[in-house]
């Protein structure tokens, strides 16, 4: 599976099914500011907020905005609403992927039972009006107890208010494992017995 970050809360999830590429687009919406793509032509396209302001998409794919489920070539998706949106569960290469969203509050316990343990936690670190605070992102690393964390929402070009990386990663006291554009991970490769971070730096 490839992963990449896009900026704000926007993800791309490359994966294979039966030799075929499938592509998720999570939360394609067009920032006001900054670079970003004109298009996407994924399989499945995820949004938390509704499909107003969204980047034009090709190749007709299964949308999910609201709450439901779907299975697309092998790939499982889950939506599920909270008080600030959809927040999503994805299953593709028997990995597990949790994707918070632009949520503001702690999840409660219902939402947490629905989640259960991730293999890979999106979570977004922005701080701020817009996003949980950073305590409260420490607090749903630690209840969620994912193998691997990936940052999104903090501060780039398309999001110049967010909170920045270096904040996010003082407060929850995890040491990057890996920075950079492209995450590739296999079922066999997550980690076993502890938390780690991996940093993805805005792609585009």
């Amino acid at each position: 599976m490839h992963i990449t970050w896009l900026g704000q809360t926007c993800v791309r999830l490359q994966t294979k099914n039966m030799d075929e590429d499938v592509t998720v687009i999570i939360d394609g919406y067009k920032p006001t500011t900054g670079e970003f793509p004109r298009s996407f032509s994924p399989q499945i396209a995820l949004y938390s907020h509704g499909e107003d302001n969204t980047t034009t998409l090709s190749q007709e794919p299964f949308i999910i905005s609201t709450s439901g489920e779907c299975e697309i070539k092998g790939v499982m998706c889950y939506s599920y609403p909270c008080e600030d949106g959809q927040i999503f569960k994805i299953n593709a290469e028997n990995i597990n992927l949790v994707h918070l969203g632009k949520i503001t509050k702690k999840l409660d316990a219902e939402h947490l039972e629905k989640l259960g343990t991730p293999d890979i936690l999106f979570i977004p670190v922005g701080d701020g009006p817009n996003y949980l605070s950073l305590n409260d992102v420490a607090d749903m690393i630690t209840t969620l107890g994912p193998r691997i964390v990936i940052p999104i929402a903090y501060q780039c070009d398309s999001e110049p208010k967010a909170g920045t990386l270096s904040e996010f990663i003082k407060v929850v006291g995890l040491k990057p494992e890996v920075t950079d554009k492209k995450f590739i991970i296999k079922k066999k490769d997550l980690p076993s017995d502890e938390t780690k971070l991996m940093v993805l730096e805005k792609n585009y």
